[in-house]
């Protein structure tokens, strides 16, 4: 390979630009070779639509892709839960980074946790996911909240807060640790209360399919266990005939390791793991209807394993009345 920069595609977000800018880093440490950053502005950014009315969350994609296939650009990087669940043949997902912390995040006023906040508490939320979990929380544990469907960046929606028009909003843990404002939360929400968007606080990094060499090397970014576990949860997503902006919850984990993880514990790390466990939720937005389901096999050591576990937990889901409470978009 040449020593001629890398053109690494990314959106224009603060958030974007963050962790575009540390997977530059480690292109540039595995390959040698410097990487410049090209700026790409999606109709996802530009737009004041919901994303559900939009065309969900694959709207900051298209844009990235279309520059990837023209040439512009010879990588991109994306938030896995943006991708599609179809992957174009034309692209190749090179790598699956170590996953960030997948949890869902209150930054409230007054740093009040999720179940301190006063009845009647106005939460934001631009996810009919969330929304759908913590209605159905809320419901099973009597507490009073309204969600309030909302759009913008982080700071938009933390502003929200700060101006007391809301009295908290929900945001990913992995971004705000990107950009360093993880001091801001007031609340983690355990992946008990709300299960996260499937692939969630992972990485993507797509480049042509016939480019070979920069395949290999961006290869050795990858994380074969966050991949096993991303692929778990989108075939999940896309068995229920989901899309991104769907009211669907998935988590793929490794049962000892994830509670020791979640508080921090350094010793989780370094055990030896033979099972994982695939988690799902689907609910209609109000959280009066859920259907929530989990399923333990062998850690998946191919894609077709992967897959496999997705494609089963999605099965028993639907079965159980599933695809009647995905109608529902939030409007």
């Amino acid at each position: 390979m040449s020593n001629k920069a890398l053109r690494l595609g990314t959106r224009r977000s603060k958030l974007a630009m963050a962790q575009s800018g540390q997977v530059a880093d480690a292109v540039s440490r595995v390959t040698g070779r410097p990487v410049e950053l090209v700026e790409i502005t999606t109709y996802g950014d530009t737009s004041r639509e919901h994303l559900a009315q939009i065309g969900g969350t694959g709207v900051f994609v298209t844009a990235l892709r279309d520059a990837l296939l023209r040439g512009e650009v010879d990588f991109a990087v994306h938030s896995l839960k943006d991708l599609p669940t179809g992957q174009p043949a034309e692209l190749a997902l090179a790598a699956i980074p170590e996953r960030e912390d997948p949890r869902d995040v209150i930054v409230a006023r007054d740093a009040l946790k999720f179940t301190d906040l006063p009845r009647g508490a106005r939460i934001g939320t631009g996810s009919p996911r969330r929304m759908a979990q913590l209605n159905a929380y809320a419901r099973t544990h009597g507490l009073d909240i309204e969600t309030v469907p909302i759009r913008g960046n982080v700071d938009t929606r933390i502003a929200l807060v700060r101006d007391g028009k809301l009295d908290a909003v929900v945001l990913a843990a992995a971004g705000l640790n990107r950009i360093g404002r993880i001091d801001e939360v007031t609340d983690f929400l355990s992946v008990d209360t709300v299960l996260p968007a499937p692939g969630q606080g992972a990485l993507a990094i797509e480049c042509a399919a016939g480019n070979a060499d920069l395949i290999a090397a961006l290869g050795e970014l990858d994380d074969p266990y966050t991949r096993a576990a991303v692929t778990a949860e989108r075939s999940l997503l896309a068995a229920l005939e989901a899309g991104c902006s769907a009211p669907v919850g998935a988590l793929a984990d490794l049962p000892p390791l994830s509670a020791p993880l979640e508080r921090g514990d350094p010793q989780a790390d370094g055990q030896i793991v033979k099972e994982m466990r695939l988690r799902g939720i689907v609910g209609t937005t109000d959280g009066s209807r859920t259907v929530q389901l989990s399923t333990t096999g062998p850690v998946p050591e191919t894609y077709g394993q992967a897959m496999e576990l997705g494609r089963e937990l999605a099965t028993e889901m639907l079965a159980q009345g599933a695809a009647g409470l995905m109608g529902e978009r939030a409007h």
